[in-house]
């Protein structure tokens, strides 16, 4: 059973993700006695996939895949699929994915579970681990078919160098006007200095901040962690931050290592967005918010007097240390 993934980029750099895919993948193949085989598109180094495993990458280079398109991108997933004649594809959890998996599921007549939090606890049949219920349950699901589509959730199996020999290779799939019945105009970016998806440590914030203008203190203590900066859904709205920080069920979901929650209430859809974050801490002036049942770890106090103390700690931590 032959291992195929998809390597995410963006701007001819890796994602994070992909080196999380690559490591899942070279476990997986060493329990099957096969090899793991990525697909990349318009990345020119790949040399750094052999730290986690991949044995040979499939390099595709084309104009018209520079913004991404699901359509196309699944066609190409499936020719590479076809061509190594793998058995199992494993994908990312990250937006682009979640519009490839049921795409090249569909394409390659396989079975297809999503939010896989773990290796397959049995390979005959085969099953494996996924979350369910907004992250609020676990089910074991089974897939029959020939082929099989993973998506594997954010953070769930983590990052490990197996350094190895790597072949590369040229790959030119077949790809038709039919493929680009979706034309990409634009592309928003976030003008964080680490982006949302590719976070271990998450600083997010809420109307508990009054304003945009005090958003300073929180993308201090953001860039003393080294953290992405984010937000609810009613800042967003308001237009305090970009909709391209906006977490939760409705927004972007994630799944950090750390996860602060500062003036955040704690909606029902922005806790279901953040529940697979590992550590949870919110900082709230009001006891009662609901934020407080789910955390790992809680402040009850003005972020306003909270924040800065907080940061000037880190900072003499980090000093220190």
């Amino acid at each position: 059973m032959s291992i195929l993934i998809y390597a995410e980029a963006a701007e001819g750099k890796f994602k994070k993700v992909a080196f999380e895919l690559a490591s899942y993948a070279k476990k997986v193949a060493a329990s099957l006695g096969t090899t793991v085989t990525a697909v990349t598109v318009n990345v020119g180094d790949v040399s750094e996939l052999s730290k986690y495993g991949v044995d040979k990458v499939l390099k595709v280079s084309n104009d018209k895949l520079t913004g991404f398109t699901a359509k196309a991108y699944a066609d190409v997933i499936k020719q590479a699929a076809k061509k190594e004649n793998v058995q199992l594809v494993v994908l990312s959890s990250t937006t682009d994915s979640l519009y490839l998996a049921p795409l090249v599921a569909v394409a390659l007549d396989a079975g297809f579970a999503s939010n896989v939090v773990g290796l397959p606890s049995s390979i005959t049949p085969f099953q494996v681990k996924r979350t369910a219920f907004s992250n609020k349950a676990f089910n074991i699901t089974e897939i029959n078919t020939e082929v099989k589509v993973l998506g594997l959730a954010k953070n769930s199996y983590g990052i490990f160098e197996t350094p190895g020999s790597m072949v590369e290779e040229d790959f030119v799939p077949t790809i038709g006007d039919a493929d680009f019945g979706v034309k990409v105009e634009s592309v928003e970016a976030g003008s964080g200095k680490v982006t949302i998806a590719d976070a271990d440590v998450v600083v997010s914030g809420g109307r508990g901040l009054k304003g945009p203008e005090n958003w300073g203190m929180l993308e201090e203590l953001a860039s003393v962690l080294g953290a992405a900066t984010a937000c609810s859904k009613p800042v967003s709205d308001l237009g305090w931050r970009p909709h391209s920080e906006h977490v939760g069920q409705t927004g972007k979901p994630v799944a950090t290592n750390l996860y602060i929650a500062i003036g955040i209430s704690g909606a029902i859809q922005h806790i279901a967005g953040i529940n697979s974050s590992k550590v949870k801490v919110v900082i709230n002036a009001d006891p009662e918010a609901p934020f407080f049942k789910v955390a790992d770890y809680g402040i009850v106090g003005d972020a306003f007097d909270i924040l800065p103390r907080l940061t000037q700690k880190l900072k003499e931590f980090k000093a220190n240390n």
